[in-house]
């Protein structure tokens, strides 16, 4: 089978640092191509993932440019699908399109008469109502959760093929060897992850944290002060930045809490592994809950709010804690050390892991492939 797989021109895959879809997709292609698939991957030059055939317009990621007015921008993900498009036009072996480019990558693929395509809902799917409510019947799609389903349009939810949980690369080795005191907060930093809430937490109980992520497009201390100390700096108002400047900042205090910025690969690994749990103080519906997968495979136990897939993820008393309150969260944040880390790299290894979702998608591309 041919699958070409798009991943769209933001990040390269894998991302240098924090990135979300782009994870997936390097998680997702080797799992593949060890079972066959031959793989063309619809991304940026800059991507350093193995696959059979790259493609693409943009030598480098254009999140950055994300930024910008919408005017501005519109172009960049309709100059990558149509260099999409102009591929699948231009030969007759690609078996199925596995499409990761929200709204825009079903909306023109759903117009050309070519392979079938899967599209992978990654997003909160009331963000684009319009869209999501007349969702285009020729595109097949699949769910990241149950819960992300749940809260869909009608329409779109009945025609979806069901849920494929996401999945990490599992560690070969048990990094929590270098096990330290703090308490960790991975992501973007935005008012949706509700890093406060955390902060809040762990300053109120004694407890160090650290928050590892980008704001707005800066991945480092340095590189946010540029914008706070402007005023006329375009991200200046940014709703990420001012949520980390007045939310967020108050709580810093360089020792009991700490902001490290973006992290990645194996930096991103050890800040995990060495840490005594890690906090999802979600304050929204998260649809897929990358993170809290991540830190299941290196044995480290997720607390979080009993919110959006969390519940799906994470086995109340087993592998981590639910609550339904900050209250509550607090609680079981002075209870972390009573959850066996090597039952959640177990949990991992059973549910999350690469070859347990490349299964299941396989499943899904011949049941589309095959027009059931």
């Amino acid at each position: 089978m041919k699958v070409l797989v798009n991943a769209g021109p933001w990040l390269a895959v894998p991302p240098a640092g924090y990135g979300g879809i782009e994870n997936v997709v390097a998680t997702l292609v080797p799992a593949l191509r060890e079972r066959g698939v031959h793989v063309v991957l619809a991304s940026v030059g800059a991507s350093s993932l193995e696959v059979d055939e790259l493609i693409g317009v943009f030598d480098d990621g254009q999140f950055t440019e994300l930024q910008k007015p919408y005017n501005q921008v519109m172009g960049i993900t309709h100059a990558h699908q149509a260099r999409v498009i102009a591929e699948l036009r231009s030969r007759d072996d690609i078996d199925l399109v596995h499409d990761h480019v929200e709204v825009v990558g079903p909306a023109v693929l759903s117009a050309l008469a070519g392979p079938p395509v899967l599209h992978t809902l990654h997003w909160d799917l009331r963000k684009h109502p319009a869209f999501y409510g007349a969702f285009p019947p020729a595109i097949a799609v699949n769910g990241v959760s149950e819960s992300q389903l749940a809260r869909a349009p009608g329409s779109l939810r009945e025609a979806a093929l069901g849920a494929v949980h996401l999945a990490t690369p599992l560690a070969d080795r048990d990094l929590r060897a270098e096990r330290g005191e703090h308490m960790v907060v991975m992501g973007r930093i935005c008012g949706l992850k509700g890093q406060h809430v955390a902060a809040r937490i762990c300053q109120k109980l004694g407890q160090p944290l650290v928050l590892a992520g980008p704001v707005s497009g800066r991945n480092t201390p340095a590189e946010l002060d540029v914008v706070a100390q402007n005023p006329y700096h375009p991200l200046h108002s940014h709703p990420d930045v001012r949520y980390h400047l007045d939310q967020v900042s108050p709580y810093l205090d360089g020792d009991l809490v700490r902001w490290v910025g973006a992290v990645g690969g194996e930096e991103r690994d050890r800040l995990y592994a060495s840490s005594r749990a890690a906090l999802f103080p979600i304050q929204w519906d998260e649809p897929g809950g990358t993170a809290v997968v991540e830190a299941l495979a290196l044995g480290v136990p997720p607390v979080g709010l009993r919110r959006g897939c969390l519940p799906e993820l994470i086995d109340h008393g087993r592998t981590g804690f639910l609550a339904d309150s900050e209250e509550e969260l607090a609680e079981w944040v002075l209870r972390v050390d009573e959850i066996d880390p090597e039952e959640c790299r177990r949990e991992a290894r059973r549910r999350f892991s690469p070859s347990v979702m490349a299964d299941r998608y396989l499943e899904l591309y011949e049941q589309v492939a095959s027009g059931r």
